[in-house]
């Protein structure tokens, strides 16, 4: 069976062993931490970005944020009501955060996609969903062919917020509160490859200050952007 063959929904050889080797990494460095959650491998790591990084990268995102959509192109008044932007991946800034995510995970670069930006004022959110591709929705023909699944998801908390704004994974039952500077990174897979239903989360709304978060998706294969 080739890469293409894979229907991206089943269990995959190729995906359980990028899974295992970015946790046998992860598990042996020291600044990482495990959260304890037995049907999701999440971790986490403080200060991955300094204070002065973070404030750079907020006036990045200030400077280019749109109301975000979701990814099948459309927007939701409701379901995602932050707003985002891609980032430069040749602003020198943006270009050292991607590298040092790819030197903690062990993920090579070009399995990378774009480092994204998103910013959440008081009272806004994005609903339960899945980084993994549905391989139902129309989209996953065209996903496919550009680097199939998404493996790993990479998030960095670039602000404190007042309250609210945790990151929910409800069916492994906790949050995690947006610490400025820490980065959470977690396995969209299950150990033999297939999709994990309990990687599915939602930013809980902003109660109280304003969240900023840059955020790099890993595919299983070398990426190439939609046209």
């Amino acid at each position: 069976m080739t890469d293409l063959d894979d229907d991206g929904g089943t269990a995959s050889p190729a995906r359980a062993a990028i899974g295992a080797q970015v946790q046998a990494r992860l598990e042996r460095n020291p600044m990482v931490s495990r959260i304890d959650a037995p049907d999701l491998a999440i971790y986490g790591r403080q200060d991955f970005l300094n204070p002065q990084e973070c404030a750079d990268l907020r006036a990045i995102i200030d400077a280019g944020a749109q109301p975000s959509t979701l990814f099948s192109g459309s927007a939701n008044a409701d379901y995602r009501t932050s707003h985002s932007c891609n980032l430069d991946p040749f602003d020198p800034l943006i270009k050292a955060v991607s590298d040092r995510i790819c030197a903690l995970t062990g993920l090579p670069a070009d399995h990378g996609e774009t480092l994204q930006g998103q910013r959440y004022t008081s009272g806004q959110e994005y609903r339960l969903h899945c980084d993994y591709f549905p391989v139902t929705a129309d989209y996953w023909p065209a996903m496919r062919v550009t680097g199939g699944q998404r493996s790993w998801t990479t998030m960095v908390y670039l602000s404190p917020v007042e309250a609210g704004g945790e990151t929910h994974f409800p069916h492994c039952e906790f949050m995690v509160p947006p610490v400025e500077g820490m980065i959470l990174i977690w396995n969209n897979m299950t150990a033999d490859g297939t999709p994990n239903r309990f990687s599915l989360h939602a930013a809980r709304p902003v109660e109280q200050g304003t969240k900023y978060v840059v955020t790099k998706w890993f595919r299983e294969r070398p990426w190439t952007p939609r046209a």
